[in-house]
């Protein structure tokens, strides 16, 4: 359209009526033929993105097909042939899929994989740093989530902001402090409303510690664009630091931690600063005080060496809650109150395994922060107790709801002294045991994904999570040669970046063909034809068809931190030299 407007309006007169109406002719042709040529694209299946070096590179191509060709995208000459294997039938699709791996192509460029008769596939890149401006684009998401500030980021040429927003969070009527106002601003606001949930906040800032953790070498060289680069904190951190600034507040006097600050209802699709309605601290919950005590001691080891006063008030915070759990061992529901907005309520029926008559062991996860940082002999005798009662058992995927596999991963990996050796051998076997079941889903699913055909809701999220587990495998089996988990994480990757039934990235401004109508209100109101940038949406739920690209799609098409964290951490694992990383000994002692 830019295009056109400069046409009609660079010069006037009837001389020229002629001239624009043929350049307009010749754009509608020349638009047609795109369309054309991206329609017959899409039966080509690969990463839009583009790979690391000295990975797997795959496509799947869902037409008849014998050979085919990467070409360069410059100019179309040929650089690697090859013939495709297959077809096989995906059950999930009813496909017939041909695979075309250009695995030994290495040398870096931008390309497209040419099929005859078929078409070309979107343009790709093979590089080292393929996945750091991705990494970037998912942080600025985060930083766009921000909460009780104004926002403004620039991306492609179109600015992204809102004003001041929710600066009067939040009032205690329903947690026994009448119409009193106790500050509760700051944080990210959750996914496509603007409410702030505590168990939510938990897993995202326990995914992203993690990545920080296991990556920070390679984190530390991205610079993000947010207020505070370049400042005292590292930039990945003082974006997590405005989340749990507001995660700091969610705690009582007692040691409980409320369950959310949240409107009655949800709102309207409207901007931030134009959601007015009050906002309230809902009643505490067990696990919401089990998520905070985990969440705010790993928080206390990793920002001791840049600011030693907030790491104190974590760690305070994260033993006064573990305190108030030691005293209330019961499994505690918020309360209901009148505030509907996300539940984000704990299933007790059993559907997750490892539990105990149903009750979640979000527990074990506090437990396991909280030793790392103190080494209290007495908590890592609480941790090893609960983790024999449960048996070691590691689910196959996890979420906000039971995190206790962040603890597992973080027992396992420690390099602590004092934990049981059949305790540690009986973890790590079971850690392995669920990454070896997800290497062979991921080889058993006709894109590779590594969850396979569980279409829940979230499922991309759960596919960038996967990698968590992956790459623990990884470390517990350096010195093994097993590059079986790393390929899995990159396969996760593949899917969420094109290689799937929809040949379209799942995250908004990033890739070919992205989200363009996320269930996000900010997107949805700001009157820009473009969505807000970097968020991974839910993705398939219930079937492998069934994801739409519909604004009014909670279920397929919403945006959640859980699932941008998630996303952080597997492009962290793909960024330069990550595959270098090792696990670091705790080299700072922090009062108990």
């Amino acid at each position: 359209m830019a295009i056109l407007r400069s046409i009609s309006h660079s010069r006037t007169g009837r001389q020229y009526g002629k001239r624009i109406c043929l350049a307009i002719a010749f754009l509608i042709i020349f638009s047609i033929n795109l369309v054309g040529a991206a329609e017959e694209s899409l039966q080509i299946r690969l990463n839009t993105i583009g790979y690391p070096l000295n990975c797997e590179k795959k496509a799947s191509i869902a037409a008849a097909c014998t050979n085919f060709a990467v070409v360069r995208a410059a100019d179309g000459s040929s650089v690697f042939t090859g013939k495709v294997t297959g077809p096989i039938l995906d059950p999930d699709t009813q496909e017939q899929l041909c695979t075309a791996d250009f695995s030994a192509l290495e040398q870096p460029g931008e390309y497209q994989l040419d099929v005859p008769g078929v078409g070309r596939s979107a343009p790709f890149r093979i590089a080292a740093d393929v996945y750091r401006d991705p990494f970037s684009t998912v942080m600025l998401g985060m930083y766009l989530w921000r909460c009780g500030t104004a926002v403004s980021a620039t991306y492609h040429g179109q600015t992204f902001a809102h004003d001041p927003c929710h600066t009067n969070d939040a009032w205690l009527d329903f947690v026994g402090g009448g119409h009193t106002h106790k500050d509760g601003t700051k944080g990210w606001h959750d996914a496509g409303d603007y409410n702030k949930y505590t168990v939510n906040a938990g897993i995202t800032v326990g995914t992203m510690l993690c990545a920080w953790e296991d990556f920070e070498p390679q984190i530390r060289k991205v610079r993000l664009q947010i207020p505070e680069s370049g400042g005292a904190l590292p930039d990945f951190l003082a974006e997590v630091k405005w989340e749990l600034d507001w995660v700091l507040t969610m705690q009582a006097d007692d040691g409980s931690v409320y369950h959310k600050v949240s409107t009655k209802r949800f709102g309207p699709f409207i901007m931030p600063e134009k959601e007015t309605e009050d906002r309230y601290f809902t009643p505490w919950g067990s696990e919401a005080t089990a998520l905070f005590a985990g969440m705010t001691a790993q928080a206390a080891r990793i920002y001791r060496p840049y600011d030693r006063a907030f790491a104190d008030r974590c760690l305070k915070a994260a033993q006064k809650s573990y305190q108030f759990l030691k005293a209330h061992p019961e499994f505690h529901r918020s309360d209901r109150v009148d505030v509907r907005t996300g539940s984000y309520e704990i299933r007790e029926t059993g559907e997750i395994s490892g539990r105990l008559n149903g009750i979640p062991n979000n527990r074990l996860w506090a437990e396991a922060e909280l030793w790392e940082t103190t080494g209290s002999p007495d908590v890592l005798r609480d941790l090893e107790t609960r983790i024999r009662t449960i048996n070691s058992k590691v689910n196959f995927e996890f979420d906000w709801d039971e995190v206790k596999d962040l603890g597992l991963m973080r027992y396992s990996l420690s390099q602590r002294p004092g934990r049981d050796p059949g305790v540690v051998t009986l973890v790590r076997s079971n850690l392995l045991a669920v990454a070896d079941e997800t290497v062979r889903t991921g080889r058993q699913h006709a894109y590779a994904s590594p969850i396979g055909s569980l279409y829940n809701w979230g499922y991309n999220g759960f596919v960038a999570r996967q990698t968590m587990i992956l790459m623990v495998a990884d470390r517990l089996t350096r010195t093994e040669n097993r590059p079986e988990y790393r390929a899995a994480c990159q396969d996760a990757l593949n899917f969420i970046f094109g290689r799937n039934y929809y040949c379209r990235s799942f995250v908004t401004g990033v890739g070919f063909r992205p989200p363009m109508h996320p269930h996000d209100r900010r997107s949805g109101a700001d009157n820009i034809v473009d969505p807000w940038p970097g968020y991974l949406v839910s993705g398939p739920n219930s079937k492998a068809t069934s994801w739409k690209d519909d604004q009014g799609d909670a279920r397929s098409n919403e945006i959640a931190i859980n699932w941008n964290a998630a996303l952080v951490y597997a492009l962290a694992a793909s960024l330069p030299d990550a595959t270098k990383t090792n696990w670091r000994p705790v080299s700072t002692q922090v009062p108990r």
